[in-house]
């Protein structure tokens, strides 16, 4: 697969997913496209990441709630070279709070709703890096 038309060889994106297997497979996915990717298994270890490579794009997919997502977007903001970093956030909860979509939206976060296939995980990477 060559590089999509949103990849640029120094875009780069971490991807925060607490199931290995899923965080590997959306990796490659989007190192083919032509991505530098980190993975982080935690939210901590996304924070720390973050920090340390600068990523052009972050995407979540944690499995727990839309307020431990929130939590990490929150704290991914206090990074201040992350500050107009573009975020998406993949959840499995249909029914999150207006509170917490309120405010995710206030910290410039996206939210996409699972399934999200690898294809649309791709898409998802490239308008987020062309909106940075």
């Amino acid at each position: 697969m060559s590089p999509g038309p949103g990849a640029r060889s120094s875009a780069r994106i971490l991807i925060v997913n607490d199931d290995p297997t899923v965080a590997d497979s959306c990796s490659r996915a989007l190192r083919l496209d032509g991505y530098e990717v980190w993975a982080a298994l935690t939210a901590e270890d996304g924070v720390r990441l973050a920090q340390a490579h600068v990523p052009n794009a972050i995407v979540v997919d944690i499995r727990t709630s839309m307020l431990r997502a929130l939590g990490l977007a929150r704290s991914l903001r206090q990074v201040p070279r992350l500050g107009a970093t573009p975020i998406a956030i993949v959840s499995g909860d249909l029914h999150p709070t207006p509170d917490a979509l309120g405010e995710l939206a206030a910290l410039g976060a996206i939210v996409r709703y699972k399934p999200l296939w690898l294809d649309e995980m791709v898409a998802l990477a490239r308008s987020l890096v062309s909106a940075a």
